[in-house]
């Protein structure tokens, strides 16, 4: 569940909250004798920092993610940051905590700021206060200063000089090179096995006096908001001579599971510096640092260090051998099919909470959107089509036959919503998709064509209208908050956090992330984590018992790490083939250590490939994907779910131009251009491509809920894409054809330009060479292969041309934003 606004009204109370992403440990940085204006002050003006939180600009230029290198430093009276940004974006400034801390925006009248005036922000939560809004012409510096105890902003000029701005001069300290995933610099590569010994060396020119590496261990709680490394080694290391350079080498065994930082400190003449990551930005996530290739940077209180990061695992993480092979077809069911019409919700006094559904009476209808002036009523996720379960099990053959073999379903549980992420009861199918009647009919007609089913449900909280909450009184049985009052009484009791001295109802429970309608469960409570997956009836175990094949488990990150690592346990305990993923959108490694989880939803992947098939720079974007290489175990890389479009994003259409009807022809051709292009990376990279209902016949739509529109369905009036079905069809049926694209090798690309990527893969005998191109105009690439390739004939996948490679080089064409899979043929393995 992951809102794309988070600061607008509660339109996102249907899905949960957006990710909050926190701060690391890094201390502000004061500076007494320079004034926020950037010249020398008189030290008695300067105030201590009026608050004890860091602060940081969260907003559209990140996803609304925190990011680093976007805090905000405290110097003399003022805190300050420096941009550089382009086009008008919306923002606040936050703290580091998830919800309930600092958030600084704008009272309606003035939330548009103007270059060089001051504007009082106002201090509210998530649901009150306005975004700021200021169209960015690059280099700026924001000032946020308190006068009479009222926080000022003002953006203007770029005049505020950082100390992390101070460049490196020495040229002894411009000589250091470290790449974390060259073979002569740090030997083995990627993420390793506990007990395992690494190798480092960091070269430099002659001249340095003293090098030291220094590893240090991330504390493992929570999500980003918790990013803490604690000291645990400083390793001097040995230097050797070779060609004119310097070597400085030394080894650490990591014996224990983790993620670890690290970096080098380096003496030369009387000075130290920290040669450290880069500061590429990753998708959705707080670190800077793509790994590869680091920094050198002063060593001192006043600039950041960045970590190098390593993944030490458990030796024995398995993930099931089925999970490589899946194709994914993602599933929102009361928007893909409705098949049998007599279980439709119907309008009635409380069918939603204490109030009434709405019923959308023509299928292909544009979903409500409250506030929209859409003509619906004011309340969210209450709209209804009449999706159901045996809608999927009618067209099962016809998701067969588009390749898919799994099938992953958002929440089907009893609950009021139209989402289901508000859960009424675990242990039932919803009324409306069918009940459990409906499921064991899919699951029969599932397993007779190998298919399976992953479920999808949240740990985190209920739903306030649940036979366990009980808040509208509408269950029998009494809730834990049955009819608005707090029963200490409920067998639910203890499963929420309540306070009975607040003022009102709204306020006596706590709700996930201030959202009213869900609750959130206390995961420390041993009645609930017994209900969950301890018991032997639990509801982890009775769903995989009734033909589930794995989970995904919504808002993994702010549930306790403890609670998932029992889960883990309970749920690979009770059938050890059960697949478990988890909803993360950040660099998700301490998660992937072989205690929790065996994959995540890969929204990394997800934003690298869509940026590239738009046509970014595939050097820059696809360090991204580097990055979880290094990082992820290899058996969870393999496993990823490699998103494209997804319930709680817009669809991939969208992204890529195609907004409504009324575009033109060359704007949706150039959509679907880019759409085919990032299936094909998909369909050719390792993990689980995943294809969100609709995608596959042209369906688009921006932000919820016009991403959740209904499959068109001739028979209900729509006009699927028949063509561009057939285009994922063949792509999937490539995968499916070669195991080498599911289950070879994959290293750092045989050749990258700023539109090409070539991709070497190997599976034992097989091997392939799969080729990308996000420009306008074809490009003829030519690539060296390894000696078993030298001379090799090559099939084209697809059209089956040959291309035959000349000793060691490979040379042929990629159409415009196409990309080809050429297999080795058998007579020149």
């Amino acid at each position: 569940m992951t809102p794309n606004e988070p600061m607008v009204s509660h339109r996102w109370l249907s899905l949960g909250v957006m990710l909050l992403l926190a701060a690391c440990s890094v201390g502000m940085s004061h500076a007494p004798v320079t004034s926020s204006a950037g010249a020398r002050a008189d030290t008695d003006a300067c105030r201590p920092p009026p608050l004890k939180q860091r602060l940081f600009l969260r907003g559209t230029m990140t996803t609304w993610t925190l990011r680093e290198d976007l805090a905000f430093r405290y110097v003399c009276d003022a805190y300050l940051l420096n941009v550089d940004l382009q086009g008008a974006h919306t923002f606040r400034i936050t703290d580091e905590r998830f919800s309930g801390g600092v958030s600084f925006g704008a009272p309606p009248e003035s939330a548009s700021l103007h270059a060089g005036t001051a504007v009082a922000l106002h201090a509210a939560d998530a649901r009150d206060a306005q975004n700021l809004a200021f169209a960015f012409e690059g280099r700026h510096t924001l000032r946020l200063a308190f006068v009479d105890g009222k926080p000022l902003l003002t953006i203007g000029p770029r005049t505020f000089h950082d100390p992390a701005d101070t460049p490196v001069v020495d040229p002894r300290a411009l000589s250091l090179r470290f790449d974390s995933r060259a073979p002569a610099d740090k030997s083995p590569f990627g993420a390793l096995r506990d007990g395992s010994t690494v190798d480092f060396a960091l070269h430099a020119a002659t001249g340095v006096d003293a090098v030291t590496l220094v590893i240090e261990r991330r504390r493992l709680e929570g999500p980003q908001e918790v990013l803490d490394y604690s000291p645990l080694a400083r390793v001097p290391l040995t230097r050797t001579a070779h060609g004119g350079r310097d070597a400085w080498r030394g080894s650490f065994s990591f014996d224990a599971i983790g993620v670890y930082g690290y970096y080098f400190i380096a003496d030369i003449g009387g000075r130290r510096y920290a040669y450290g990551n880069n500061a590429d930005p990753v998708y959705w996530t707080r670190e800077l640092g793509s790994n590869g290739l680091g920094a050198v940077t002063p060593l001192a209180d006043d600039v950041p260090v960045r970590r190098f990061r390593q993944t030490i695992y458990r030796g024995d993480f398995r993930v099931p051998d089925w999970a490589p092979d899946i194709v994914y077809y993602y599933i929102f069911p009361e928007r893909f099919r409705n098949g049998d019409a007599r279980n439709d919700p119907r309008p009635g006094p409380r069918t939603f909470h204490d109030a009434s559904v709405e019923v959308h009476a023509d299928w292909l209808q544009t979903p409500f959107r409250p506030g929209s002036g859409d003509g619906s009523d004011e309340l969210h996720g209450n709209d209804f089509y009449g999706g159901d379960l045996d809608g999927i099990t009618q067209r099962l053959d016809s998701i067969v036959r588009l390749g898919a073999n799994t099938l992953y379903l958002t929440p089907i549980f009893s609950a009021a919503s139209n989402h289901k992420y508000d859960t009424a009861d675990y242990r039932h199918v919803d009324a409306h998709f069918g009940g459990d009647a409906a499921f064991a009919r899919l699951v029969r007609a599932a397993e007779k064509r190998n298919v399976r089913i992953v479920l999808d449900t949240s740990l985190n909280h209920t739903g306030s209208d649940s036979i366990y909450f009980d808040r509208y009184a509408n269950h029998a049985g009494i809730g834990a908050f049955d009819g608005g009052t707090i029963h200490p009484e409920s067998p639910y009791a203890s499963w929420y956090h309540f306070d009975p001295a607040a003022p009102d109802a709204d306020h006596r429970y706590r709700g996930w992330a201030g959202a009213r309608d869900l609750p959130e469960l206390d995961k420390s409570a041993p009645g609930w984590r017994a209900f969950a997956y301890g018991a032997p009836d639990s509801i982890m175990k009775r769903w995989l018992d009734r033909g589930a094949s794995g989970w995904r488990m919504d808002v993994a990150p702010w549930i306790p790490d403890d609670f998932w690592r029992e889960w883990r346990s309970a749920v690979k305990g009770h059938r050890a083939d059960a697949l478990a993923v988890c909803e993360t959108q950040f660099e998700a490694s301490k998660f992937l250590l072989g205690d929790e989880f065996d994959a995540t939803m890969n929204y990394v992947f997800r934003n690298a490939v869509e940026a590239y098939a738009n046509g970014s720079d595939a050097r820059v974007v696809y360090r991204n994907l580097e990055l979880l290489r290094e990082t992820y175990p290899r058996q969870a890389l393999f496993a990823m779910m490699n998103l494209l479009s997804t319930h709680d994003s817009p669809r991939a259409l969208y992204d890529f131009g195609w907004r409504d009807a009324h575009d033109d022809a060359a704007t949706v051709a150039r959509a679907k251009q880019r759409l085919r292009l990032a299936a094909f990376f998909q369909m050719t990279y390792p993990g689980a491509p995943t294809v969100f209902y609709g995608d596959e016949v042209g369906v688009t739509g921006g932000e919820d809920p016009f991403n959740r529109v209904t499959y068109p369905w001739p028979d209900r009036g729509g006009r699927p894409d028949l063509q561009l079905r057939e285009t994922f069809r063949r792509l999937i049926a490539l995968r499916n054809a070669h195991a080498v694209l599911r289950h070879g090798s994959l290293d750092a690309p045989l050749y990258i330009d700023e539109h090409v990527i070539v991709l070497l893969r190997q599976d034992g005998a097989n091997q392939a060479v799969t080729a990308l191109n996000n420009d306008a105009l074809a490009h003829a690439v030519t690539v060296t292969l390894p000696q078993p390739l030298h001379d090799a004939t090559f099939a084209d996948g697809l059209s089956k041309a040959r291309v035959r490679a000349h000793g060691a080089t490979l040379t042929f064409t990629v159409q415009a934003r196409d990309g080809r899979a050429l297999f080795a043929t058998a007579r020149d393995r």
